[in-house]
């Protein structure tokens, strides 16, 4: 099977799972949970919650905030050394204006280091549960709103993933230099 062929059966099963067109309940869902993985959503989320929150919460929502920012830098880089296009469609004009790529999914990718990031350092189990459903249908509704191919999900969920757990190694180290340079817990 060439590369193209490839290509070729994740456009159409991509499409087989798009409801962009499709007026209806699960549309709108879909654009509830297209959106709801917004970097600009999640950074304001986590900043406003450091200043509002407890601090056994501040410590994950640092960490979010930064995996997501260096996230972002590695996904950018892919998308414009791959540079493919977006699928064809009217809904998502932001996201195809700002960012006319589709390799790998921000958004994926995002939801997913958020999941793990969470499973390593948030405090209740329930919370964790809800993000391990959530990221898959992230990603399942950026395929359905058009924005993206199944492809573009699936690496970009490896890449959170990935990203996620090599933060996780570094931060720890990281942060037990800093306690003992400056001599007391940072949260």
């Amino acid at each position: 099977m060439s590369f193209r062929s490839l290509l070729e059966l994740d456009a159409r099963f991509s499409d087989k799972l798009r409801v962009a067109e499709k007026p209806g309940i699960l549309r709108n869902i879909a654009i509830f949970l297209a959106h709801s993985g917004d970097s600009w959503f999640w950074a304001s989320a986590l900043i406003l919650g450091w200043f509002l929150s407890a601090s056994p919460w501040r410590h994950w929502e640092v960490v979010e905030f930064f995996g997501i920012l260096g996230l972002a830098g590695v996904v950018l880089a892919i998308k414009f050394l791959v540079r493919r296009k977006r699928p064809e469609g009217e809904w998502g004009g932001i996201y195809r204006n700002t960012d006319p790529h589709s390799f790998p999914s921000g958004h994926a990718a995002r939801a997913f280091l958020i999941a793990v990031v969470a499973s390593a350092l948030a405090p209740p189990w329930w919370l964790i549960l809800l993000l391990w459903v959530w990221a898959p249908l992230v990603s399942l509704a950026r395929v359905a709103m058009g924005v993206h191919y199944l492809s573009d999900v699936v690496a970009g969920a490896i890449l959170g993933i990935v990203i996620a757990l090599i933060g996780l190694q570094i931060y720890r180290p990281m942060v037990n230099w800093l306690v003992s340079l400056i001599g007391f817990p940072l949260w």
